[in-house]
């Protein structure tokens, strides 16, 4: 009889071997871990529903932002000033800006007309005749402001609010003269009114409201 085997127990009772019975796991040890894992599961969705949440909320509110703004104002910044600086006025006239009239159209006598007009308006006018052959009937547009490099700081803006759209070009002139060459398309220079309105902006800058 095995020392396993009870005292007064034999026959099919009787217990034989030298293996002793194992012992499982407690079974709830299991169900702790799966239930600290589900949690573990649900605390990250949860996190990242609320993260979403937050940002579909942001970007709400930028698009009310955005749509509530007023034409042409300008946004105010973080931590700045709520629009920018107004441009320093120009400070130029048109006296002090000395014009060439070229005509490089077919059509005879648009040189001398302009030239003419743009002496009314207070510009000093220079030479006046047909473009030279670089650009005689080459010019596409309206016209073309060509002058030196500095004529960019200032004497193109003035003289181009009597001709809106026309390109500016410069070239290797050391002189502060500049040249109006008349193009294919040139029919007469912008109507006084407007070109007066553009020289007081060029003046006295305006200032974009804030949003």
């Amino acid at each position: 009889m095995s020392m396993l085997t009870p005292p007064g127990m034999g026959g099919k009772y009787r217990i034989t071997g030298d293996k002793y019975p194992r012992m499982r796991r407690p079974p709830y040890r299991r169900r702790i871990i799966t239930v600290a894992i589900a949690a573990v599961v649900t605390l990250g969705l949860a996190g990242w529903g609320t993260v979403q949440l937050i940002d579909a909320f942001d970007g709400d509110s930028e698009k009310e932002t955005t749509a509530s703004r007023k034409p042409g104002c300008v946004p105010a910044k973080k931590g700045g000033p709520s629009a920018p600086p107004p441009r320093p006025p120009l400070g130029l006239k048109p006296a002090q800006v000395t014009v060439n009239v070229y005509n490089a159209t077919p059509r005879g006598g648009l040189a001398k007309a302009a030239a003419e007009e743009l002496k009314a308006r207070g510009f000093t006018i220079g030479k006046v005749g047909n473009a030279t052959a670089d650009y005689d009937k080459k010019i596409p547009g309206t016209g073309l402001l060509l002058g030196a490099p500095g004529a960019t700081k200032g004497t193109f803006s003035v003289l181009g609010t009597q001709l809106p759209g026309a390109p500016a070009k410069t070239d290797t002139r050391t002189t502060a003269d500049v040249d109006l060459i008349l193009g294919t398309t040139f029919t007469t220079l912008a109507p006084r009114p407007a070109a007066d309105k553009a020289l007081t902006i060029l003046a006295n800058p305006i200032r974009p409201p804030a949003c």
